[in-house]
């Protein structure tokens, strides 16, 4: 996976970038970052990167110059029609662990991470194929947004988790939230660890993480399950945590 991030501050990807499973996925070259200072790209004899909307308001835009030909320097790196160039804005689609297994297919992604007021719309309109939101507030810029999906997306590549079931059986993966964990000691301060856990009994043990799975989902996040076609098991589960709710 080749990353290109196209921003104004680079330094603030080096932290993130440099360690833990970030920086181990590069050292195995699984994957390689590449930091662009859209800046350095500006014809302005000043190197603005930024104007006045046309038709007043508050604000700086970004103006189109820079990032188009930024954008044209990093996609000339490489020759995939794998690529998504993602924009950064708090208009864009929601972003799920869906979207992170979608772009974890690709072979280049490219983030254009904005500050200001926003972009000239001919950035959004011709260079962008997907725009992204990691929630509904708004950032002071599009950086800390791409950290978040370069992060997600890496650990979904093969390789860079050293137990490679650990990503297909996080939250949301399997649409319901995680099931509940436990390790040594088996008795801590006397809280104990469920004894199936420890039973030794596979099977069993799939069943309980499963239906502790579906009781989390139930009172965590019931909204997803609203699309979720539920066993006759599943509903059972979920008929007696509702009864246990109620007392």
């Amino acid at each position: 996976m080749q990353y290109d991030i196209l921003t104004l501050f680079p330094e603030m990807f080096t932290g993130v970038l440099g360690n833990s499973i970030l920086k181990k996925a590069a050292e195995k070259k699984l994957v390689s970052y590449n930091i662009v200072d859209f800046r350095d790209f500006s014809e302005n004899k000043h190197q603005r990167v930024d104007d006045y909307p046309y038709g007043g308001g508050g604000g700086m835009v970004l103006t189109p110059q820079p990032i188009f030909d930024a954008l044209d320097h990093v996609t000339q790196k490489i020759n995939t029609n794998k690529r998504k160039v993602i924009l950064l804005c708090p208009q864009g689609e929601r972003y799920t662990q869906k979207k992170a297994e979608e772009l974890a297919q690709c072979e280049q992604l490219i983030f254009i991470c904005g500050h200001y007021e926003g972009y000239d719309e001919r950035i959004r309109e011709h260079l962008v194929t997907d725009e992204i939101s990691i929630g509904d507030y708004v950032l002071t810029g599009g950086e800390l947004g791409a950290m978040v999906i370069i992060d997600s997306v890496t650990r979904l590549l093969t390789g860079v988790l050293g137990n490679e079931t650990s990503a297909v059986t996080d939250s949301f993966s399997t649409g319901l939230l995680e099931y509940p964990h436990y390790t040594r000691p088996v008795d801590f301060r006397g809280l104990k660890v469920p004894d199936v856990l420890i039973s030794g009994h596979h099977k069993k043990i799939e069943e309980w993480r499963h239906k502790e799975a579906l009781k989390r989902t139930f009172k965590r996040r019931p909204d997803l399950l609203e699309d979720r076609e539920l066993s006759e098991k599943e509903k059972a589960w979920l008929q007696s945590e509702e009864l246990s709710c109620d007392e």
